[in-house]
């Protein structure tokens, strides 16, 4: 690790003041950001902590949730307003990590974590552009089990690893931000980036800029929500495939249904082929599967993940069909 300063920022103000350094990062509970500065992958020349920042969750004037962008995953994840409103984002969070790193990870630091690709924490001879810009993906043709099958490009097959993400993806979840030329809000879905031919920019948050909250809109008083994780253990290790669902179901017709995926691309994807083909249909499996079989129809597997158009296929299924039970 690189020599670096620490500053502890007391409010908003502060925090932008110190961050706008060209080599300076903002610290929040340094879960992932330690460890890529310990590996020489993240460097920077000032660590500005703003965990002392908001942490608090408060009703909207509309009937949603403000989520300040300290408040700790754990905490969040146990608010009871969460847990009864939006199940999905408190089992998403659960799913995630050890209950130690939850205790410490941030709201606004979840959103900003980097993928867990092999190649990328491989600084030992793998080529890795999302690392190195222009020095080659060596994920394309090596050990890809894990990497994307939507939305990749020929620089980068990577997929983001958050799991509250994704959730957040579903919920049409908005980002406040503030910087030097003021504050911001960002509709969840635009925040990442897919990787084109700019894998190393993950998102479209601008130098110097601080997640302040995230803003959680009303769901229908009838829709039913829930999220499901296929991994390879049941314990601490990333999504192999996810899903993040809401559903509206009334007299057997989808009024509204909103499905965000986890393990399949380099950002948490939006479902809207699948939404669009279900809302106003029925709601039966073979309307699930058909709407399943919409969203991968320009899925491209690599050499070792084509199982994951099946498993997706499988879990939304699966998902949907939990969710219309539980609206009947």
């Amino acid at each position: 690790m690189t020599p670096f300063d620490y500053a502890r920022a007391g409010d908003t103000a502060e925090a932008l003041r110190l961050g706008q350094g060209p080599a300076a990062a903002y610290l929040g509970g340094g879960t992932n950001l330690v460890d890529l500065m310990r590996e020489t992958i993240a460097r920077a020349d000032t660590l500005v902590d703003v965990t002392g920042l908001s942490s608090a969750i408060e009703e909207t004037e509309e009937g949603g949730l403000m989520i300040g962008g300290a408040v700790r995953n754990t905490a969040l994840a146990e608010h009871r307003a969460v847990r009864s409103r939006y199940p999905l984002l408190s089992r998403a969070i659960l799913a995630g990590a050890s209950a130690q790193i939850r205790n410490m990870a941030t709201v606004g630091g979840n959103l900003l974590q980097r993928t867990r690709c092999t190649y990328f924490y491989d600084t030992d001879g793998s080529r890795c552009n999302k690392r190195v810009p222009g020095s080659g993906c060596d994920a394309i043709d090596g050990f890809n089990r894990i990497h994307a099958i939507l939305g990749a490009s020929a620089a980068c097959v990577a997929t983001h690893p958050s799991d509250m993400c994704v959730a957040l993806a579903a919920l049409d979840a908005i980002v406040h931000v503030q910087g030097r030329e003021g504050a911001r809000s960002i509709a969840f879905a635009e925040l990442h980036r897919l990787p084109g031919d700019r894998p190393e920019i993950d998102t479209i948050l601008k130098p110097g800029e601080l997640i302040t909250a995230v803003e959680l809109p009303p769901l229908a008083p009838s829709a039913r929500s829930t999220y499901r994780k296929v991994r390879d253990r049941a314990s601490y290790a990333f999504a192999l495939v996810s899903v993040a669902a809401v559903l509206d179901v009334a007299d057997g017709q989808i009024k509204d249904a909103r499905i965000a995926l986890g393990g399949v691309a380099h950002k948490p994807w939006r479902a809207s082929k699948a939404e669009a083909r279900l809302r106003g249909g029925p709601a039966t499996e073979q309307a699930f599967r058909e709407a399943a079989m919409a969203e991968l129809a320009d899925a491209k597997p690599l050499s070792e993940n084509g199982f994951k158009t099946e498993l997706v296929t499988r879990t939304l299924v699966a998902v949907l069909g939990d969710l219309a039970g539980a609206a009947s």
